[in-house]
């Protein structure tokens, strides 16, 4: 809890009471691997931190073929946000690619936060900011570069995600086969 609870006071400050109301309404959840936080033709329900362990968002293109769209590791805010926010059916799954620990709020105490707490709303537009413009700085680049620098800042952006993660994936959010990123790899060591 302690982790979460650092990461939102760098987005704004709560006082001790404001705290305990978030603490009483989180639960953790234990995400197998493999496992949905969220799927896609079903509305987003809960908001989710992880503790320990790495998920995707992916998608399936027109030709059925799955793409990881990016990765969520320790210590980050994970929800599809659009589904959640309006209520509408998603068109990615979210999906544990290791074991998973996440404290999660379920829509309901989530919407009553942001009732109660007067800077829960600012906390929470400063982080959806925050992780949207993390979002562009990632993916822009990947769109113009070579596949060995899009795989180098693979690397830089996912220091922790690399090692424990199938390549298969890794291959499809830098858009290429799992044999180019296996010569890639094995050109760079």
């Amino acid at each position: 809890m302690k982790a979460f609870i650092d990461y939102i006071l760098q987005f704004g400050d709560l006082n001790q009471q404001q705290i305990d109301l978030i603490t009483k309404k989180v639960e953790i959840l234990e995400l197998p691997k493999e496992e949905y936080f969220s799927e896609a033709g079903k509305i987003a329900q809960q908001v989710g931190f992880v503790l320990e362990g790495v998920i995707r968002v992916c998608y399936y293109n027109n030709k059925g073929e799955e793409i990881t769209k990016y990765f969520i590791d320790e210590n980050n805010l994970v929800v599809d946000l659009e589904s959640f926010n309006n209520d509408i059916c998603s068109n990615a799954y979210v999906q544990a690619v290791t074991d998973c620990k996440l404290l999660v709020f379920s829509k309901k105490d989530w919407k009553e936060l942001l009732d109660i707490i007067i800077p829960w709303q600012a906390i929470v537009n400063k982080i959806v900011s925050r992780v949207l413009i993390q979002k562009v700085e990632r993916r822009s680049p990947l769109v113009s570069e070579d596949a060995t620098t899009r795989y180098l800042m693979f690397l830089k952006i996912y220091p922790n995600v690399v090692n424990r993660v199938p390549l298969s994936y890794i291959a499809s959010y830098l858009g290429i086969t799992q044999s180019s990123l296996s010569r890639i790899r094995k050109n760079i060591r």
